[in-house]
């Protein structure tokens, strides 16, 4: 576990935190414990001249201890508090010593218990946060409130606390990084997508993994609510033993519950008064799994006051996120699609699912400890050819031998030019990777950005942006 489930993480004026990570969201902690009275000091794994001068001198100026180019025992061990980027490593032998020495280790979700004054709204899962996450801003913004949209996505949680906090709604995208240490967390609505298998190269088991995500309910109170998908049977054997006051579910089975039934792009509402109904067809969240995203949204929007007729405006608004199954172009009858945020086996699945007629799939990066053998099916049946790249080609192609031609790259570029050629009129060449980016990449935004500009060299001089494509490409789900 990255930290402990239970944990004292109320923090006090003079108190000494230790923030580990100083990239975005380590940065904008940094400046809010200043804000709140902490004394603060920084541990970096790398070095910090990427930060720039400015930033330096601001450290330096604000009195800020800062180690860099690794982790100390000694340091970690002297301090009352230790707040974590999502990013870092779960086995430092420097955050194993602080934990027997007793020292109090969590995340940024864990402020919010103690700093936080609005309402939250809080998606979890595996897979499809950041698209159910910006779907419930525009929700939101469509019934004409002033929400804040961020944590795991975009503006980290610090930098909200840190202002005035005069939004009416938070929305939060949490990590199970984040959730991990957090016991006074206690959303409104809290939302849980699904559960597949992500990120064991940093839990000791699935079931560890699967508590971490089940973390985002534990400081509920009875007036708070939970939306859960009934279709996940991780999900649907554990509500058991983690019971909820006011639970909803969404899915093509919600069981006689309160909910939201999935039926196609068709959603039909119970729970509100009178059955609702909502079409997804001719919005950017017709087909699965979004139709599934889409019902989790509404639910979460319905529990926080938004009328129907807000919700179904805000739903033909929606735009879908940039990586997510995003078509970059048609070329000689060959679809290009980036869909480098999957950066997971069960995201890949539902790309595979998603997309009509064979795949040529571009895979492979930093492994992150998931059962490939879970994309046995889906390769076998679809994947005309797996292109692989990065730190786990080797192991991927070890789990796929067999199933459908395979070929080992050195670069992106190069995969993406090999796509080309192996690809027949009607195909689609896929990335979707499977794997963490850090590898080759500073992110998953970079990895799609180098495959879009690799795709884009393909095209003819006269060709530009999805020109060509078809109806049925453009309307492609998001994850």
């Amino acid at each position: 576990m990255i930290a402990d489930r239970k944990t004292d993480c109320r923090i006090s004026p003079g108190d000494h935190v230790l923030v580990v990570g100083l990239g975005k969201s380590g940065l904008s902690a940094v400046k809010f414990l200043l804000q709140i009275g902490a004394r603060v000091s920084v541990s970096e794994g790398g070095r910090l001249d990427r930060l720039g001068r400015e930033t330096r001198r601001w450290l330096d100026g604000e009195r800020v201890f800062v180690e860099e180019g690794g982790h100390s025992s000694e340091l970690f061990c002297s301090v009352d508090h230790i707040l974590l980027s999502p990013g870092v490593p779960a086995d430092l032998p420097a955050l194993v010593d602080a934990r027997k020495h007793g020292v109090a280790i969590f995340g940024e979700m864990a402020l919010a218990g103690q700093f936080m004054k609005t309402p939250m709204v809080a998606v979890t899962g595996t897979n499809g946060k950041s698209t159910v996450v910006m779907l419930l801003g525009e929700l939101f913004r469509a019934a004409g409130k002033k929400v804040f949209v961020g944590g795991n996505i975009g503006t980290p949680l610090t930098d909200y606390l840190a202002g005035p906090q005069d939004d009416e709604i938070a929305v939060l995208e949490v990590s199970s990084f984040q959730l991990d240490g957090v016991e006074a967390f206690a959303p409104k609505v809290g939302v849980l997508l699904n559960i597949s298998p992500d990120h064991l190269d940093r839990y000791d088991s699935f079931a560890d993994y699967a508590d971490s995500k089940f973390g985002l309910f534990s400081g509920q109170g009875k007036d708070d609510a939970a939306v859960l998908n009934g279709d996940d049977p991780e999900i649907m054997n554990r509500i058991g033993q983690h019971p909820v006051e006011r639970l909803f579910l969404f899915g093509k089975d919600i069981a006689g519950h309160d909910g939201a039934k999935v039926n196609g792009n068709k959603i039909e509402v119970v729970g509100f008064g009178e059955i609702e109904r909502y079409d997804l067809s001719a919005t950017a969240l017709a087909g699965s799994p979004n139709s599934e995203n889409g019902a989790a949204a509404i639910l979460a929007a319905r529990l926080m006051g938004c009328s129907g007729e807000d919700i179904r405006k805000g739903l033909d608004s929606f735009t879908p996120l940039a990586h997510r199954l995003t078509l970059v172009a048609e070329l000689e009858g060959v679809r290009y699609y980036d869909d480098s945020k999957a950066t997971n086996v069960g995201a890949v699945y539902s790309a595979l699912q998603g997309i009509s007629g064979q795949v040529v799939l571009i895979a492979g990066g930093r492994d992150k400890g998931g059962d490939y053998g879970l994309l046995a099916e889906m390769i076998r049946r679809k994947v005309t050819k797996l292109l692989l790249i990065g730190e786990a080609k080797e192991k991927m192609a070890k789990a796929f031998a067999g199933m459908t031609e395979i070929e080992k790259l050195d670069t992106l570029q190069d995969a993406v030019a090999r796509a080309q050629q192996s690809a027949m009129p009607g195909d689609a060449v896929l990335l979707s990777p499977a794997c963490a980016s850090f590898d080759m990449f500073s992110s998953y935004v970079h990895r799609g950005e180098v495959f879009q500009e690799a795709v884009k060299r393909l095209m003819p001089l006269q060709s530009s942006g999805v020109a060509g494509a078809t109806e049925e490409a453009r309307q492609a789900c998001i994850l």
